[in-house]
């Protein structure tokens, strides 16, 4: 598996434990996860609730079914299963997985439970390296944990952990940001005013693109803002408030997730700076950011974060169809690269009865 800075194996299992947190965003619970490689690189990380014992055996073998069907698009070689929690409520989840990948074609290298700080292998039988009492284990001398700790990596507690990172501001920070969208909306207005009587003036072949204003305008905007979380640092309440209006217009939303596609190792970066916009617009101006954060999670690899961003989106805005679009790609698993180019053409998500496994 990667980091940014750095590339390490996973030689034991308890490799593999240590490194599931840092694949999610968070620690499961009462969870199977599925970590998917091609070759000897993880390409895709799925994870589901346990089945609660009163879900009927079909149900659970749907369940079962949408996983594998999900890392079968996904074109792994190999499945790796971890199922965290009480025995009985992770075999009944793990066996009918094992038999839906296999029967789309993935073989399974590892099946493990994990509960209590011990982990038991479904798939060895020898007393002497699995014992029935489990194998105690510590993630935190790996090096796995080691490599994310050095590459800024957070492995939040919970999913629960995950979605109250976004929790809008509140108090005097909320009030205070109302303030600057208001002045920010003015200054807008004013700059629209000052141009329309420049170009009132101005001969015809002078005159500027205004819309063309606009984007330039999103840009520096975005320029400026990705420096300042590369540098650790943060934009004003004003400089916050300008971008989310000007992330009003699509041709500057899309200037924004164009940049995204292209980050490279400034990718972080944008995470944060969508994280911290998501957070701190006002409330009829989250939409944007949001969906925004959602496309730089998933870029990232992080499934779990890109859910909950795609989600606040759709609670501000539930008609915002670039969410919408979003929250398609995530539910059918695809690659981000499908979207490299632009947001796709607007249309409304289908729903369909059966919904995969979300990644996260």
């Amino acid at each position: 598996m990667s980091f940014p800075t750095t590339r390490v194996t996973l030689h034991t299992p308890t490799d593999l434990l240590a490194a599931v947190p840092y694949l999610l965003g968070f620690h499961p619970a009462d969870s199977v996860v599925v970590v998917g490689l091609s070759g000897t690189r993880v390409v895709f990380t799925a994870r589901a609730d346990l089945p609660p014992p009163e879900v009927p055996p079909d149900q659970a073998l749907a369940l079962a079914d949408q996983l594998g069907e999900v890392l079968a698009g996904q074109r792994v070689d190999v499945a790796l299963i971890i199922g965290y929690g009480e025995g009985a409520a992770v075999t009944r989840a793990v066996f009918p997985l094992r038999d839906a990948l296999r029967g789309y074609g993935v073989s399974v290298g590892e099946m493990l439970r994990t509960d209590g700080g011990r982990y038991w292998s479904y798939l060895c039988g020898s007393v002497q390296c699995c014992p029935a009492e489990g194998t105690p284990y510590d993630a935190t001398g790996t090096e796995v944990a080691a490599a994310a700790t050095y590459a800024g990596q957070v492995a939040l507690p919970d999913r629960a952990a995950l979605e109250r990172s976004l929790t809008p501001v509140e108090g005097a920070e909320r009030e205070a940001m109302e303030r600057a969208t208001e002045r920010a909306a003015r200054d807008l207005a004013a700059d629209v005013a000052d141009k329309a009587d420049t170009d009132q003036e101005a001969d015809r072949g002078d005159r500027a693109d205004a819309a063309g204003d606009r984007r330039r305008d999103g840009l520096r905007v975005l320029a400026l803002a990705v420096r300042r979380y590369v540098d650790g640092g943060r934009l004003t309440d004003d400089e916050l408030a300008r971008l989310t209006l000007l992330l009003v217009r699509i041709d500057v939303r899309d200037l924004c997730w164009a940049r995204i596609t292209i980050a490279g190792d400034q990718l972080d970066a944008h995470l944060e700076l969508w994280r911290d916009v998501t957070r701190r617009a006002r409330a009829d101006l989250v939409a944007a950011p949001a969906t925004l954060l959602g496309y730089a999670a998933w870029r990232a690899g992080n499934g779990a974060l890109a859910w909950i961003a795609v989600q606040r989106a759709l609670e501000a805005n539930p008609a915002y169809s670039l969410a919408q679009l979003l929250g398609e790609a995530l539910d059918r698993a695809l690659p981000p690269s499908l979207l490299d180019e632009r947001p796709a053409p607007q249309r409304r998500r289908r729903r369909r009865r059966g919904r995969p496994a979300r990644t996260g």
